[in-house]
């Protein structure tokens, strides 16, 4: 369960292993969501401005087509008036004087300017005047007005006689006007005055073909797919690549949206741009039809060049990020490392270069100061532990047990009343050396044969006092002798073993005392026969108890722990004991050879 703070339930953060694997994942995210936020913006921009370019470009060549339309109409308009304005052509219709010979010539006349007129234009299909007598020239003079045509219902012919002598330009239509000649054409008509009556009495028309218009719209390119049309004032198309389609219902045209356009150009749902220009001359609507894939064909190449200068920046990028979180982390790092050589007790050659004032220059600062106290404060237990281990030492070298030494003294005073010369010598002899390595020796680390003889001293006091309750027997490896060890802990161990184990025993008890070499250990050994001990006894062997304090006797706690100050944590004692058989006790201590032979130099 989650613990709660006031009432709610902390945030779970998930962290990185390291900073420099945050800093080097967070820069890469910046880095990516910013070059794809750039590129998206990138390409919006681009297709934008390419597709507003296209618009611009498509509207400029829209212009230029109506613009040509329009030169190309006043050319027929001025040959219009022209011809409208021709002598002959006006006594031809409404003239009645000059003989058959005369009027023979003004036909010849009109019918060379009109030949002249289609030799030079293919894009005219008939050039002719109608007059409403009935009179007419049509072309070369060869071709009749179609019978079947009642000129009253021709709506071009109308309009051009309605309109007072300005020219009138029809939408396609099929000119059946004309007896044997169905083509597709627009027609350019123009009313004739009667100077006269002042009426208009007469109608010169010219049929043009697609040929010109479809030249002028063709020399446009707007793409494989792209194509121009054009529309009169009233929607009705005049040209279109596709006119038959039209007609035939298998194609349409947003005919309304581009005679309502609000703007040159606009966009379709289904991907059409459509670029409009309106004559002022013809009144004509040229429409520009492109398809924007076309126009944006090229931008799946941009697509391409954003896409690979992206991933060349992430790359750039992630070179740079991996340089900088390593040199940001680099100081990190250090200090890291450096504290975990502190957390192994590892104090030596840890202190940082610290040259600048930020943050982690401070932290290196602040950590600097730290390990120098903890070091100095370790230095100074370490001294303290060692300056009380040594004054316990020297207090236990002085505190020889009175118990002992007044019964040592009184059993000296009855041996010497009962004229026990010789074990008077003995034993006085004995306590005197116990006395004097107790008291002469001051340092902490002994050789084993000292402790050997030290605690001989006081086993032969004891067995002296004992009589027949007490026999030792000491079994020493000579080459165990010559290694130091902890002061004073063989006799403590005898002590316990005599006072805890023998005292109890019904009959004579025995202490024994070794010392060899087994595993890479040197061991020294005490073991009794005594009465032994449980295994509460034994679980708790290495506390301090109320009997040894009142005795003031060396406790086991004490030596484990001065053989593990001196010697280290994995030495120290080991005990075995059962109920009515005895204990054991092990010492543990470590053994080099290369010690033993600095000793052997020593001597």
């Amino acid at each position: 369960m989650k613990q709660e703070i006031n009432g709610k339930k902390p945030i779970l953060i998930r962290r990185f292993k390291s900073i420099r694997t945050s800093i080097l994942l967070s820069y890469i995210l910046v880095v990516l969501v910013s070059v794809a936020v750039f590129a998206m913006v990138a390409l919006n921009y681009t297709e934008k401005t390419v597709l507003e370019n296209a618009e611009e470009y498509s509207t400029q060549l829209i212009n230029q087509v109506n613009s040509d339309i329009d030169s190309y109409m006043d050319y027929l308009r001025n040959t219009s008036i022209l011809i409208s304005s021709n002598a002959d052509v006006h006594d031809y219709l409404f003239g009645n004087s000059g003989d058959a010979a005369q009027k023979e010539e003004q036909i010849e006349r009109i019918i060379t300017q009109f030949r002249t007129i289609l030799d030079t234009r293919d894009d005219i299909v008939n050039i002719g005047i109608i007059g409403k007598d009935g009179k007419y020239i049509i072309n070369q003079g060869l071709f009749h007005i179609n019978e079947n045509i009642e000129l009253e219902n021709v709506e071009w012919l109308q309009k051009a006689l309605d309109n007072h002598g300005i020219t009138a330009i029809s939408s396609s239509h099929v000119q059946n006007v004309v007896a044997g000649r169905y083509e597709w054409v627009v027609t350019l008509s123009r009313g004739l005055q009667n100077k006269s009556t002042r009426d208009i009495e007469g109608v010169f028309f010219v049929d043009l073909n697609y040929s010109s218009i479809s030249e002028l719209c063709d020399a446009i390119s707007f793409g494989n797919r792209g194509y121009i049309y054009i529309l009169d004032e009233e929607g009705s198309v005049i040209y279109h690549p596709q006119q038959q389609l039209l007609y035939s219902g298998l194609k349409q045209e947003k005919i309304d949206e581009v005679l309502h356009a609000k703007e040159r150009s606009f966009v379709t749902e289904d991907g059409k741009l459509y670029c409009v220009s309106k004559s002022s001359e013809t009144g004509w609507t040229v429409v520009g039809v492109a398809y924007v894939s076309e126009l944006l064909k090229n931008s799946g190449e941009t697509t391409k060049i954003y896409v690979i200068s992206a991933v060349l920046i992430l790359l750039a990028a992630l070179v740079l990020a991996v340089f900088l979180s390593r040199e940001i982390t680099k100081p990190i790092k250090v200090l890291s490392n450096s504290m975990r050589e502190v957390e192994k007790g590892n104090f030596e050659n840890i202190m940082l270069d610290v040259r600048g004032e930020n943050e982690i220059d401070r932290l290196g600062a602040s950590f600097n100061m730290m390990t120098t106290e903890i070091k100095h404060l370790m230095e100074q237990n370490v001294e303290d532990q060692r300056q009380k281990r040594k004054s316990e030492l020297m207090a236990l070298q002085a505190q020889i047990n009175p118990h002992f030494l007044y019964n040592t003294l009184d059993s000296i005073i009855w041996m010497a009343e009962w004229g026990k010369n010789k074990e008077v010598v003995l034993m006085t002899s004995s306590l005197a050396k116990l006395l004097r390595q107790s008291i002469s020796n001051q340092n902490e680390l002994v050789r084993v044969e000292e402790e050997v003889e030290y605690t001989r001293s006081y086993l032969t006091i004891q067995k002296m006092r004992y009589k027949d309750k007490l026999e030792y027997d000491i079994q020493v490896v000579p080459e165990v002798m010559r290694y130091k060890v902890a002061k004073l802990i063989l006799q403590p161990l005898v002590e316990n073993a005599i006072y805890h184990g023998i005292k109890y025993k019904e009959g004579k008890g025995s202490v024994l005392i070794e010392g060899f070499i087994k595993d890479e250990e040197l061991i020294l050994r005490v073991t009794d026969d005594g009465i032994g001990m449980t295994e509460n006894q034994l679980a708790h062997i290495f506390e301090k108890h109320e009997t040894d304090m009142r005795r003031n006797s060396v406790g086991v706690l004490n030596v484990h722990e001065r053989i593990q100050l001196y010697h280290g944590k994995e030495y120290g004692l080991t005990y075995k004991s059962s109920p009515g058989v005895g204990t054991e006790v092990e010492i543990h201590l470590p053994y080099e050879k290369g010690e033993q032979h600095e000793e052997e130099k020593m001597d």
